[in-house]
């Protein structure tokens, strides 16, 4: 179900946000996999912030090969770039996405993360208990909880999603 709301964020307000997280960290991380596009943003913000410069790029689709919805959900993830093995094999490794709603795509990243000898933890800007599809699973780090559609600074008036500020006001 989408949501039926959505919230306009500010740059100051993705400062809050990452902010809110540093502090949450209890380890130090070797790697960081920014899953693409949403991951970019806040991933560069968080590298910077903690110093990590072991920095790689996953991008995952969901092909939506049949038409009902509950079908497209069982979809397995198609890799279209992920790191080669040996460089996250050992590394404590920040899996960074802009926001978990259904979990598929930080899910598959996390798992593949790890069966290449990773030690993942996941990150996100947003988390939407309601539309995940993981049970009690949740991300490890969360700057705040959401029930709607959060709409970036970088995603107005720009690219494929993105939103015009009139809709907004």
């Amino acid at each position: 179900m989408e949501p039926t709301r959505r919230e306009l964020l500010t740059w100051q307000d993705v400062d809050r946000l990452i902010d809110h997280l540093v502090p949450q960290f209890d380890e130090d991380f070797d790697a960081m996999v920014m899953i693409t596009r949403g991951g970019i943003i806040p991933g560069g913000l968080l590298a910077e912030a903690m110093g990590i410069t072991h920095i790689l790029t996953a991008a995952v689709d969901f092909p939506a090969q049949m038409q009902m919805e509950q079908t497209k959900l069982m979809a397995w993830p198609q890799f279209i770039q992920f790191p080669e093995d040996r460089l996250l094999k050992g590394r404590r490794t920040l899996v960074v996405d802009d926001v978990w709603g259904s979990g598929r795509t930080i899910t598959a990243v996390k798992i593949r993360v790890s069966s290449a000898g990773g030690f993942p933890h996941t990150c996100v800007l947003h988390f939407n208990p309601y539309r995940n599809l993981f049970g009690s699973a949740r991300p490890d780090y969360y700057a705040a909880i959401t029930d709607a559609r959060i709409v970036y600074p970088w995603e107005i008036d720009r690219g494929p999603d993105r939103v015009m500020l009139t809709e907004m006001l």
